[in-house]
């Protein structure tokens, strides 16, 4: 497989030091293509047989862009960038020949780029890199915690869209240790039998759910529902990594502070009193908006000292668990959207413990009502 894209120069434990400071950005540079220039003429993908995987309907339901312009894709991403390109090895069982090809969001198109490697299972295998520069282009030294993000983003969304497909539950690999791809989805095709009741979620989203998730624009007022927001906790905190991150939720009035599950899953109960979100809005690269949500789900983890496998690997799943916390709270009729930049977010510190040992990741902010419901009052 092409070695499309590597670590930042510097190293990647350079990079998000240097990320988690106050420096701000320079001026934009040129993003450049939009999508990955792949070898050979794009071509559809045809209709599926009754015995094969749908891969139409699973890139238009996970990483399709719903127009031309590529910036309404369902996948979130910082800045509408869309970094991450996806190589799709391809075996017995699916509505493509078997072989290795490129995919093209914005036409929703496949390239022909090889014949499949030995040993292909049945399926197929999306494999995920990025093209650093559409991020680094306005983010600058920021760029590399969110193009893992966003990595983490994009695996999720295969996942809800095999699962809509019914097919069995799909291997998720994000541990870190490669560079290139950062991840990998297999999907197996389907093979007649009612595939086991997904953990991440508590019913199977359906193809509408998919197709309306968008990062609802600020504000988002309005307190979650206790229930609704047990839910989205829980959600993340099954699919955040089996203890590689902390998850809580920074709440407002009436008794502002920040909630967790307790260890059994069931109820929430609070471990800290007092308002985060103004001081969370000036982590999040100044989004003052942030401070006003109802309610922010948050990562945490990523000690200063972690190294490179384990930054990739945090960040990967926190990615990841946002986005399928992001379709829960859509589920349950909230508002939401990713907040993906932090800088000097040290909340372990700020709660009195040691320094440098639990900093914000990732964070999905949580409201009642849309922005366009709240404007229109």
């Amino acid at each position: 497989m092409e070695d499309h894209r590597e670590d930042p120069p510097t190293g990647l434990v350079a990079a998000l030091a240097r990320a988690r400071s106050p420096e701000r950005p320079g001026p934009d540079t040129p993003a450049g293509a939009p999508v990955r220039a792949w070898a050979g003429s794009p071509r559809p993908i045809p209709e599926a047989g009754p015995a094969n995987l749908d891969l139409r309907t699973l890139l238009r339901l996970s990483l399709a862009a719903s127009d031309t312009s590529g910036r309404l894709r369902p996948t979130p991403s910082a800045g509408a960038l869309h970094p991450v390109d996806t190589e799709l090895v391809v075996g017995t069982g699916c509505s493509l020949p078997p072989g290795r090809y490129g995919y093209d969001p914005l036409r929703h198109r496949v390239h022909h780029v090889g014949p499949p490697v030995d040993g292909t299972p049945p399926g197929v295998t999306a494999a995920l890199s990025v093209t650093a520069q559409r991020t680094v282009s306005h983010y600058g030294h920021r760029a590399w915690p969110l193009l893992l993000l966003d990595t983490g983003h994009a695996a999720a969304a295969l996942l809800l869209a095999a699962r809509v497909l019914g097919v069995g539950e799909s291997d998720v690999r994000m541990d870190g240790r490669a560079e290139n791809p950062l991840a990998v989805v297999r999907i197996p095709p389907p093979d007649g039998r009612s595939p086991r009741r997904p953990a991440e979620t508590e019913d199977p989203p359906t193809p509408a759910d998919l197709l309306a998730r968008r990062s609802t624009p600020p504000p988002l007022p309005g307190l979650p529902p206790r229930d609704a927001l047990r839910a989205v906790l829980a959600t993340a905190e099954r699919a955040g990594g089996g203890g590689l991150l902390r998850w809580s939720a920074a709440v407002g009035p009436p008794r502002p502070g920040l909630m967790e599950l307790t260890p059994e899953g069931t109820t929430l109960r609070r471990y800290a009193s007092g308002e985060a979100r103004p001081t969370l809005a000036a982590w999040a690269a100044g989004q003052a908006w942030l401070a006003d949500a109802g309610a922010a789900l948050l990562a945490h983890g990523c000690p200063t000292d972690a190294d490179t496998a384990h930054i990739r690997r945090a960040h990967l799943r926190a990615g990841f668990a946002v986005h399928l916390a992001h379709v829960a709270a859509l589920r349950h009729g909230l508002a939401a959207r990713p907040v993906g930049s932090w800088q000097q977010a040290d909340l372990g510190a700020a709660l009195g413990a040691a320094p440098g040992r639990d900093w914000v990741v990732h964070a999905l902010a949580l409201g009642t009502r849309h922005a366009d419901e709240e404007n229109s009052t």
